[in-house]
């Protein structure tokens, strides 16, 4: 689905990302786990189309490296930003609908998915999307990408800053797409549910990929969850 290989990218002269390789089969939940700063985000950014970078990114075949980021959008890879980037003055359900690629047409998710998912985005449907809470935004913000029907999508510390009830729900949404199909590249700080739902996990640090592995290699392997995730 997704292959990746000698990924580099930079901010100025700033060399952030040295060679970074990873894939992501599909239906598969990957979890790309490090330390702040050691370069998930930009990784994301760069398969984006969002950073100056070089090396070769494989989406289904075909080269991303390159495209505008509209054009990668279009071949069916979605994103869930971290800053949510919801529209505030719009209320949820046109929120939903500009994630749509064609107006009304849907794919493999309806509103009546994201609403019977989440509850309370069903009862606060007209309601601006400016007033909803921070778990109910980056709720939105998961659902609207959605709409749009990705094969692959990435998504950016979705769990920052939520309630754990919300973080419960965060994640039998992460497993419910996995399980449509939708490949996901998930970028998390909380080992706790990223251990949960990964098939394979990829430890960073300092730009580069630093440790691959499945969930349960990762917890038996104290030196790196001390040297690579741990505070």
């Amino acid at each position: 689905m997704l292959k990746v290989t000698d990924l580099h990218a930079y901010y100025g002269k700033s060399h952030i990302l040295q060679g970074v390789n990873l894939h992501v089969k599909e239906g598969e939940i990957v979890s790309l786990l490090g330390r702040n700063g050691v370069g998930r985000s930009t990784t994301v950014n760069a398969l984006l189309g969002n950073v100056e970078c070089h090396g070769s990114a494989l989406y289904k075949d075909q080269e991303i490296i390159g495209l505008k980021p509209h054009q990668i959008s279009h071949l069916g890879l979605g994103i869930v930003v971290e800053n949510r980037a919801i529209f505030p003055t719009l209320t949820v359900r046109q929120n939903l609908a500009l994630g749509m690629k064609k107006a009304n047409k849907f794919g493999r998710w309806s509103y009546d998915d994201m609403f019977d998912m989440f509850s309370n985005l069903r009862e606060r449907a007209d309601v601006p999307a400016g007033v909803l809470s921070g778990g109910e935004q980056q709720m939105l913000t998961m659902c609207r990408t959605l709409m749009g029907d990705p094969d692959l999508i990435m998504i950016d510390e979705p769990t920052e800053g939520l309630a754990p009830k919300i973080v419960t729900q965060v994640g039998k949404l992460l497993e419910e797409i996995a399980n449509r199909g939708v490949s996901i590249l998930l970028v998390e700080q909380k080992l706790t549910i990223a251990l949960k739902i990964s098939s394979r996990v990829y430890v960073m640090g300092h730009g580069q990929i630093v440790y691959e592995g499945t969930p349960d290699e990762l917890r038996e392997n104290e030196q790196i969850r001390k040297e690579w995730l741990e505070v």
